[in-house]
């Protein structure tokens, strides 16, 4: 059999005996959840249309309570469900290219909340002024692509490492995917990723500006502990990722989950929580339409 998964439901699907062998990796399910995709555009920028317009990628992990009532969570208004939200910052502004596999891409968790309007806050537009430039503002966040993911561990041969794999409710299928395109975000796609140790060093990143430096995670013992001397470990616990600062490196792996790791993700595109949730202070015609806005 292989798993196949819905909204925080799982349930198992008959295949083969010679197809199961063949497809069905030894794979534990650490964590499930909502993902959702966002990107705001460079300051002053209102129109952008490639990548070079984009400021930041961001993505937000709301993860299922294992104890979670998806029934009954969907039952309430947004502004009373009880959850945990990430709020996850891309380096380079989009998710890792699918053809360049190996090449790690970093990221940063900007922000851990159980406070929907800390997440609305962090993605709004400003208006501010400099004395070099003067008026600026700074456009808010678009919302770019909604779905399930899931954390995983792998177990090859003697090997395991972590992967974060995800599928798209939205857009939909029949929508342009023009932003998404440009920024990486396909319609599924796992990664593996790897935990950076905080005592071995932050990434270095290129900057003319003097920035503000940014916050460095602390874990608690029993996770610094899962570091020993490595500069990396995979995301098991998937915890790691519940303190502000935590690095990570993700790398391309597949955009076919079942080929790969003998995972079926079913997806509800009847409404959008995305919308419901954040839709007053987003835009969502990039959701939606699959454009540029």
């Amino acid at each position: 059999m292989h798993r196949s998964m819905k909204r925080g439901q799982e349930k198992e699907v008959e295949m083969p005996p010679e197809e199961e062998e063949e497809n069905a990796p030894d794979v534990e399910i650490q964590e499930r959840g909502d993902i959702y995709f966002f990107y705001r555009p460079k300051v002053g920028e209102e129109d952008p249309h490639t990548s070079d317009d984009v400021q930041r990628l961001y993505i937000v992990l709301r993860p299922h309570t294992p104890t979670q009532d998806k029934q009954q969570q969907e039952k309430q208004p947004p502004q009373e469900k009880s959850m945990l939200l990430r709020l996850i910052v891309m380096g380079k502004k989009s998710l890792p290219d699918p053809a360049k596999r190996g090449r790690p891409y970093w990221g940063f968790v900007e922000l851990v909340t159980t406070k929907i309007q800390d997440i609305k806050d962090a993605l709004k537009g400003e208006e501010y002024d400099t004395k070099t430039r003067g008026h600026r503002h700074k456009p808010a966040a678009r919302a770019l692509g909604e779905g399930v993911y899931r954390i995983l561990k792998h177990h090859s041969g003697k090997k395991m490492h972590t992967h974060l794999i995800y599928k798209l409710e939205f857009p939909s299928e029949g929508a342009e995917n023009q932003p998404q395109e440009e920024l990486n975000v396909e319609r599924e796609a796992s990664f593996l990723i790897q935990i950076k140790n905080p005592t071995q060093g932050q990434f270095k990143t290129k900057t003319k500006k003097k920035k503000k430096k940014k916050k460095k995670s602390i874990f608690p013992a029993h996770l610094q502990g899962q570091f020993g001397k490595l500069r990396y470990h995979g995301a098991d616990p998937p915890d790691f990722l519940n303190y502000e600062g935590c690095e990570f490196l993700l790398i391309s792996a597949s955009d076919e989950i079942h080929e790969e790791l003998g995972l079926e993700i079913e997806v509800d595109r009847s409404c959008s929580d995305l919308v419901n949730t954040f839709g007053e202070t987003v835009s969502a015609d990039a959701l939606l339409r699959g454009i540029w806005v």
